[in-house]
């Protein structure tokens, strides 16, 4: 039983509707069941995902609810390495014209950042965690929003990030100061990081 849900979950990428449960077989009852045995949780209205032992990963649950989503901020420098704690949420920026609502959701616990439109598309890249495609804000996008947001930081995680960045073999210093003139942080990249650059 439990081998069996876990496949038609895998098949679902960890995450299934409430339709899609229903079409494998599982009605209102055996899904109430389910629930109270702690075999599958909702994630939201009409989300489920199987709670076994290595469901431990929130990726397929934020790509699935939020496919417009771009991992920023935290989350973003948790997945460069530049900071040492695990973010305590997800960070995500969207367009600015996105529903505020769809973000209040039990778990994951999930920080919108709600960007306008033209600054929001500025530096999406896509890479692969936990077998999934995500989009993330590429390393020099992550460094802007940092001094963009550099009151809103723990100095401690600042510094280690910004430490991390110059240190990176990764960086792309010309497209630092290409976007920090987009974003209008050139002035505070000059300012933090003009002397290593």
């Amino acid at each position: 039983m439990s081998e069996k849900l876990k496949e038609i979950f895998d098949q679902h990428g960890g995450l299934m509707r409430t339709s899609e449960l229903k079409a494998a077989g599982y009605y209102y009852q055996k899904m109430q069941k389910l629930i109270e045995a702690g075999k599958i949780e909702q994630v939201r209205r009409g989300y489920y995902q199987y709670a076994g032992e290595d469901s431990f990963s929130d990726i397929p649950i934020i790509t699935t609810l939020f496919p417009d989503g771009v991992l920023c901020m935290e989350s973003a420098l948790d997945y460069y390495g530049y900071m040492d704690r695990t973010p305590a949420a997800w960070h995500l920026a969207v367009d600015n014209k996105s529903t505020r609502t769809r973000f209040y959701i039990d778990y994951p616990v999930i920080k919108p950042h709600f960007i306008q439109s033209d600054r929001y598309r500025v530096g999406i890249e896509q890479v692969r965690i936990d077998g999934k495609t995500v989009r993330i804000y590429d390393r020099e996008r992550t460094v802007c929003d940092l001094l963009l947001h550099r009151n809103k930081v723990d100095g401690e995680v600042f510094n280690l990030a910004i430490q991390r960045y110059i240190r990176d073999p990764e960086k792309t210093e010309a497209r630092l100061m290409k976007y920090a003139k987009l974003l209008h942080v050139e002035k505070k990249v000059r300012e933090v990081l003009g002397v290593w650059l």
